[in-house]
């Protein structure tokens, strides 16, 4: 089964940019749809942005084209471009591998670790 490691997190000023890696071993993101997941203390986990198998991500309504992903599938890895920070994107920020390609955390089967993200005013 695939295994997923997030990296690229960190404290950040407001109107900063991050990129955040998801690199996987064991299997082959290609063969999965993801999706990167944010979550606050106390929240559930919510859809940042998820890609299937065509180049058709979907965002959150919160992204208003701040961020983007990527899937380089040839290096095994999967990206997510965040630029424009605001102190509300600050979460944990997790890459999930699913079997299907959907929008609720509980379609994915393989998760990371995660990586938090802090962005200060």
């Amino acid at each position: 089964q695939i295994e997923l490691v997030e990296s690229g997190g960190g404290p950040v000023q407001a109107g900063a940019s991050l990129r955040l890696s998801c690199v996987g071993s064991g299997g082959y993101i290609g063969n999965y749809a993801m999706a990167w997941f944010r979550q606050t203390p106390g929240m559930e986990r919510s859809l940042v942005a998820a890609v299937g198998w065509l180049p058709r991500p979907i965002y959150g309504d919160f992204v208003q084209g701040r961020f983007t992903i990527e899937r380089d599938n040839a290096a095994n890895i999967f990206y997510l471009q965040m630029n424009d920070l605001e102190p509300e994107d600050t979460a944990v920020y997790y890459c999930a591998a699913g079997t299907a390609f959907k929008t609720t955390p509980g379609s994915y089967q393989y998760w990371g670790q995660g990586t938090q993200v802090t962005v200060s005013s």
